[in-house]
């Protein structure tokens, strides 16, 4: 690929990325990111930092192992000195989210395990009865006046159970988690005091929460991941604080994303109710549709944080020494020159993979289990409620990088 970074010479990025935080450029920010490819596939914003949103840039930025996670540099710049003192901080940047190998590497291949092609086939028939509990519900919440909230009683419900399933967490513990973790996320939108002291709150709450789960877990066994990763022994033990981490990290990517894809997804079909028929008709569709509506609507649209720790060449974007990147994956998602027709939903699309799970060593551990999620969901709800409709205006959730609805109404007769 020819070099295709270009710099920044008229504030055009900056005025696009200002744009982009605010609530109608988070709503709908594939307007000003056909603006960004149209400047270039990477461009370089005023404080430097390079912007990338064409596809084949992003995929080969994901890839690159020479780029290093550097939280930190990102925390000092936004006045958080102290970010190791703070609960949402640590517990967020603390994790193999933003670490580097090798201590990357050692954490993440503990938990691997319990995201294997195995392992996610095994979970099927939960997801499969975990999805109709959750139909049911939505259709009883239906009889109410005003029809039923789908984020509330479908796209949230669904993942927090099968992750939770997955971890041990109490089926009657679940529920208090929509808010916490939603609270505590935030410190990947804005860091400002407010923001940040809502979200050691909630953070502390998580933390308290999966320590004194743990500690039951090591007196008490119970098979599920949080037991097993309690029983690690020899250099695979994990300390008290790693593990707490890593099941919170777990916790919140298990569900936080995966209400998005869910919500992002049956928005997306019902104002497409041509391919919505073709999905309920042709049940084989649903892998393909999963992997499309990923790529129509990204639950997460932007990850930042990577930066290069030398002068160096990517893909044929040279970074100077230090420079930080941010990848806007919605972007390259609907870029035309990876996607024809980028922003039509094709439901049995061919062509290259949606970069929504991101990609190299710190591609997405549950992807596999939010597509079956998604395979299993999209058409047991199309069946089940053939008359599937909004019942009123979506309520997006606030933010950029975790793209969603706050609220989304719907009707079911």
């Amino acid at each position: 690929m020819e070099s295709v970074a270009r710099q920044d010479g008229n504030g055009a990025v900056d005025e696009v990325l200002a744009a982009l935080v605010t609530p109608e450029g988070s709503t709908d920010p594939y307007p000003l990111y056909d603006r960004l490819r149209a400047i270039g596939p990477a461009a370089a914003a005023a404080d430097g930092t390079l912007v990338v949103s064409g596809y084949e840039a992003c995929s080969a930025v994901l890839r690159d192992r020479r780029l290093r996670k550097a939280p930190e540099r990102v925390l000092t710049a936004a006045g958080h000195q102290d970010w190791m003192e703070r609960p949402s901080l640590r517990l967020m940047f603390g994790s193999i989210l933003l670490l580097n190998p090798p201590v990357h590497t050692r954490l993440r291949r503990l938990v691997s395990a319990a995201f294997t092609a195995r392992r996610v086939a095994e979970l099927r028939p939960a997801v499969e009865r975990i999805v109709a509990a959750a139909c049911d519900q939505l259709a009883g919440d239906s009889d109410l006046a005003g029809g039923s909230d789908f984020v509330a009683g479908f796209a949230f419900p669904v993942p927090v159970n099968v992750i939770g399933e997955l971890l041990g967490i109490p089926a009657a513990d679940r529920p208090q988690f929509q808010q916490l973790v939603t609270a505590w996320a935030q410190v990947l939108e804005i860091l400002s005091p407010l923001a940040v002291e809502r979200a050691d709150e909630a953070a502390t709450a998580i933390t308290d929460y999966l320590a004194d789960l743990a500690a039951e877990r090591r007196a008490r066994p119970a098979g599920d991941l949080i037991s097993a990763m309690t029983e690690a022994a020899g250099d695979d033990r994990l300390t008290g604080e790693e593990l707490v981490t890593m099941a919170a990290l777990l916790l919140a990517a298990g569900f936080e994303t995966t209400t998005g894809l869910l919500s992002n997804g049956l928005v997306a079909l019902l104002a497409h109710p041509g391919e919505a028929a073709r999905l309920r008709a042709e049940p084989e569709l649903a892998e393909p549709a999963a992997e499309e509506l990923l790529r129509y609507d990204s639950p997460v649209q932007i990850l930042f944080g990577r930066s290069a720790p030398e002068a160096l060449e990517i893909g044929g974007l040279p970074l100077a020494a230090g420079q930080r990147v941010t990848t806007l994956l919605g972007a390259a998602n609907r870029d035309p020159a990876a996607f024809s027709e980028p922003d039509r939903l094709i439901l049995d699309r061919t062509g290259p993979p949606p970069l929504s799970f991101g990609g190299g060593i710190h591609y997405c551990l549950g992807a596999p289990l939010a597509r079956v999620e998604a395979q299993v969901a999209f058409p047991a709800l199309l069946t089940r409620f053939p008359r599937l409709a909004l019942a009123g205006p979506p309520v997006p959730r606030p933010g950029i990088a975790l793209h969603g609805h706050a609220h989304l109404p719907v009707s079911t007769r």
